[in-house]
């Protein structure tokens, strides 16, 4: 009856995770956007994992504000991370990849199986398996970088080229193979700037069509789409890259 968990936002995602630990028997003590962890963890020291379920333009302002007591019970799920993102602040999370949709007013909708690698996965998995969400444990941090880089990948994809074609993404696949494709290489390059590896672009294809065809409704172009291609060219533009496709869309969108 003692056992405490901290979520940190409490939106649509972090909402469903709070339900999930409500119902494997866990004391749920939320950190809204008017309160300080600090606060929190004065009277909550010793959680058994703390979530931070903001958005990820809110990541690093957050993980620079994580207590000390708390940092080695962090979980994480944001779209558009990378290790590097996480180790510049001294912590080893437990990090979710979310495969699953939440919005408001309508229940979880699950696209595959969402990837966990951490101490605390298994809380996190028995957590999410407890509402019928489907989730599946990794064995290593190079797992997980890879999984990570596939979510990136899928969503930037979706989004970006979703700003030129709109419609979902068994439409795009089908009606628009080479500009996903085209978008998805130039995301790719992206993605290995930002992790320093060299990555296998086919099986991130591959991998994305995957989770395509796990939702071929899934509409492409959600409310962040032009932020993330905006913040696509700026991260090409410093590293000094070239990428033809994004720049066109982004031009079409002035």
């Amino acid at each position: 009856m003692n056992k405490s968990v901290v979520v940190v936002g409490l939106g649509e995602m972090g909402s469903v995770f709070a339900r999930g630990f409500l119902r494997t028997g866990f004391t749920v003590h939320p950190v809204t956007r008017d309160m300080q962890m600090q606060q929190v963890a004065d009277a909550i020291e010793m959680p058994e994992l703390v979530l931070l379920a903001v958005g990820e333009t809110d990541l690093h302002a957050q993980l620079a504000q994580v207590p000390e007591t708390w940092k080695d019970h962090l979980v994480l799920l944001q779209n558009e991370i990378l290790p590097g993102d996480w180790q510049r602040y001294n912590v080893e999370p437990t990090v979710i990849s979310v495969w699953f949709e939440k919005k408001k007013g309508q229940d979880s909708k699950v696209i595959i199986p969402s990837p966990v690698y951490g101490k605390h996965a298994q809380t996190v998995v028995d957590a999410l398996a407890s509402i019928d969400i489907t989730t599946h444990l990794l064995t290593d941090a190079t797992t997980l970088a890879h999984e990570l880089v596939l979510k990136n990948v899928y969503i930037l994809t979706t989004n970006i080229a979703g700003l030129a074609v709109a419609g979902n993404v068994g439409q795009l696949w089908d009606k628009h193979n080479q500009l996903a494709i085209d978008v998805a290489n130039e995301v790719i390059k992206l993605q290995e700037v930002l992790s320093g590896q060299s990555l296998d672009s086919q099986t991130l294809i591959d991998g994305m069509v995957n989770a395509f065809n796990g939702d071929r409704e899934h509409m492409c172009m959600g409310r962040s789409a032009p932020v993330r291609l905006k913040r696509a060219l700026a991260i090409a533009q410093i590293n000094d890259i070239k990428l033809d496709t994004l720049e066109k869309i982004s031009r079409s969108q002035v």
